[in-house]
């Protein structure tokens, strides 16, 4: 079934922000500033700390946030979850790096919120295993990045590399809870996407490392930050709805048409 006129032209708006520059560009734009000098001051083992980070981050956000919305709601609040955002990363600014990484566990939670709230106002019940994993799947929907070296990172490429992972979480959270965070299943998936979501961590980190961005500047980036990843939910979740009514391939094909 080919897609209405209509449909079609909320897939070109969804591949629009899901093909997007990347944060690092929409960072440097709006700050003015280039953050290859932040970069500059990350410490040789950031890549290790911000890869554990991540992985907490996630498996918090998972549990912290998804387990406690509620599922009946049809409309999404993104400006709340932007507010409380900036505030975590005006303190995490202000504190230096330390101070980032502990942000990193606040406003993760306070984005995974906020990516379920616009899954729900796309008609997904966040009682279903099935939304709760596209929910930590949109962390890996960076768009394209100055940190990523990967042949294939296109919407569906992406989708498709977490593909087995997910479907194994899946499987594992049908019969069991997300109190067994130690489960190869989940580990697994988690592990997937904290190395493509510490990708824009790093340059979030970077940006607000920058000399003079202080703690003004952390609500600014952090702010860039979760309407980044506002952005990647509504084209996941658009792509999602109109699978549900078209199919998977067939919505795949009139993506890849655009």
């Amino acid at each position: 079934m080919m897609l209405s006129d209509e449909h079609f032209a909320e897939l070109a708006e969804a591949k629009r922000l899901l093909e997007n520059p990347g944060l690092a560009v929409k960072i440097t734009n709006f700050v003015g500033k280039p953050i290859e000098k932040g970069f500059e001051l990350l410490p040789d083992n950031w890549g290790q700390r911000i890869g554990v980070a991540t992985k907490d981050a996630l498996m918090l956000a998972m549990k912290g946030a998804l387990l406690t919305m509620d599922s009946r709601s049809s409309e999404s609040h993104p400006r709340w979850h932007k507010v409380a955002a900036a505030l975590s990363g005006a303190a995490g600014g202000a504190l230096g790096l330390p101070g980032l990484i502990a942000e990193l566990l606040v406003s993760t939670t306070i984005m995974c919120r906020s990516i379920a709230d616009i899954a729900r106002a796309n008609g997904e019940s966040l009682d279903e295993v099935s939304t709760r994993l596209a929910c930590i799947e949109v962390f890996a929907l960076g768009g394209t990045s100055r940190l990523d070296d990967a042949a294939e990172i296109g919407y569906f490429a992406v989708r498709s590399s977490l593909a087995r992972a997910v479907s194994e979480a899946a499987e594992y959270l049908a019969s069991q809870t997300l109190a067994e965070e130690s489960a190869p299943a989940l580990v697994r998936l988690i592990a997937l996407i904290a190395s493509r979501f510490q990708i824009q961590v790093s340059e979030k980190a970077a940006a607000q490392l920058v000399p003079i961005i202080g703690a003004a500047g952390g609500a600014v980036v952090n702010l860039l930050f979760i309407d980044h990843f506002q952005d990647m939910s509504r084209g996941h979740f658009t792509v999602r709805r109109l699978e549900r009514h078209y199919g998977t391939e067939e919505v795949r094909r009139a993506y890849e048409r655009i």
